[in-house]
């Protein structure tokens, strides 16, 4: 079961943010009042366009995030890319995002995204709620993806931020930040489970099960993953009808040449065979910055159209494994491998090391899906410093591992005295 939702181009835009000095400041065309945004037969289109921001949040979410855990390189010169492999503190404080504005995009972030999304999801789900389903066909199914959706803003957030603010709101830590998420995705479930829509409560599920990781409620996720179906897979998905709803991957590693993976994840093999999860391929040529060779991802390939994974069977499997001991993990690991047709782990041993083991097969199994940064940062497995703390321009890393708030957060926040 594959699901997905398509994009639609939408004259209505809510999150423009070229002129906004704050960050969920709204630009709402002239010709379209406060109070028509409460009309109920606005409400597909409102929910089209939260989709839409939170698909293109999740794309910023995985590139960015891909760049500061070391799955991507910056092959380019450019100064609003390049700091996130090197994780230039001001730099990035300075750069909290925003969806691309067209296919030759460089800049990274993924604050300003989430952030927007969230804001657009629940903003819809109150609207929804305001109204009946008589005047909103399929509003039950709207009310559980703007929840589902925005459990996974909030998700993205708590994984990536060393701390939050939300709508100008105090200090936040992470664990308070996954607590709301929890409760999106519940909502989300409970309102799924009411319809019978089964792509929506096995996405939910998902959420819920990798918030409940991140938390350490190991028996939560556990249960909550197990209850994913074999071949479930939700999707974000892409088009290339307007250049700026575009597969930000593709664009930044095969439309052009701006990022190049990481040594670590070329040429990866098991038992001697090339793994077919992470397939990269030597294009024999240096990047735009005249000293990275190029290394192409094979994930997201063929057009600016290709999908994106949000949730997965096999992600729910590995939450599985790690929640799991012994044979238990072995297993759920081996049905991953399974979906690729990859040889199965040895049977458990008392030496066998299974948390490093379900790190690695994380690690392959969802090479650019967002996953490893977080993994990382809960797991401190440690960030790359290059050779002497430079890498190979010269670019001295910093020490940074999470992402502090951006300027435009802590500058514009009451809850955050200048210093």
């Amino acid at each position: 079961m594959t699901y997905t939702i398509r994009g639609v181009v939408l004259a209505l835009s809510l999150t423009a943010t070229g002129a906004c000095n704050s960050l969920l400041e709204v630009d709402v065309p002239g010709r379209v009042t406060a109070d028509a945004l409460t009309d109920p037969g606005l409400a597909p289109i409102l929910h089209a366009a939260a989709l839409q921001s939170a698909q293109c949040a999740i794309a910023q979410y995985v590139a960015t995030g891909g760049m500061l855990a070391g799955e991507y390189i910056s092959a380019n010169g450019f100064v609003d890319n390049h700091p996130w492999e090197w994780r230039g503190i001001v730099e990035i404080q300075n750069a909290p995002g925003s969806c691309p504005a067209g296919r030759n995009t460089t800049s990274m972030g993924f604050y300003t995204p989430l952030q927007q999304a969230r804001f657009q999801l629940e903003d819809q789900a109150s609207r929804l709620a305001s109204f009946t389903d008589a005047q909103v066909p399929n509003r039950q199914l709207m009310l559980a993806e703007a929840n589902a959706y925005a459990g996974y803003m909030y998700t993205m957030l708590a994984e990536g931020m060393c701390e939050m603010a939300i709508d100008k709101g105090p200090k936040m830590t992470s664990a308070e930040v996954f607590a709301i998420a929890d409760r999106k995705f519940t909502e989300a479930i409970t309102i799924a489970t009411a319809i019978n829509n089964a792509s929506v409560l096995s996405m939910a599920r998902v959420g819920r099960a990798r918030t409940r990781l991140d938390l350490g409620n190991l028996q939560g996720a556990a249960a909550d993953a197990a209850l994913v179906p074999a071949g479930f897979v939700r999707n974000a998905e892409f088009s290339e009808q307007v250049t700026n709803r575009e597969n930000r991957l593709f664009n930044l590693t095969v439309r052009n040449d701006f990022l190049s993976v990481h040594p670590d994840y070329r040429g990866l093999t098991v038992n001697g065979v090339p793994d077919p999860r992470v397939r990269v391929n030597d294009m024999r040529r240096i990047g735009p910055d005249n000293v990275t060779p190029i290394f192409q991802q094979q994930k997201y390939t063929g057009s600016g159209a290709a999908p994106l994974p949000i949730a997965s069977y096999a992600e729910a499997q590995l939450i599985v494994a790690e929640a799991s001991t012994g044979q238990a993990a072995i297993d759920a690991m081996n049905r991953v491998r399974a979906l690729s047709n990859i040889a199965p782990l040895p049977a458990f041993t008392a030496g066998t090391d299974v948390g490093a083991l379900v790190m690695e097969e994380r690690r392959r199994q969802l090479f650019s899906e967002g996953h490893r940064y977080n993994d990382m940062l809960r797991k401190k497995i440690p960030f790359q410093m290059g050779t002497n703390g430079v890498n190979r321009k010269g670019q001295a890393f910093s020490t940074m591992t999470c992402v502090p708030l951006p300027f435009v957060e802590t500058r514009n926040n009451p809850n955050f005295p200048p210093t």
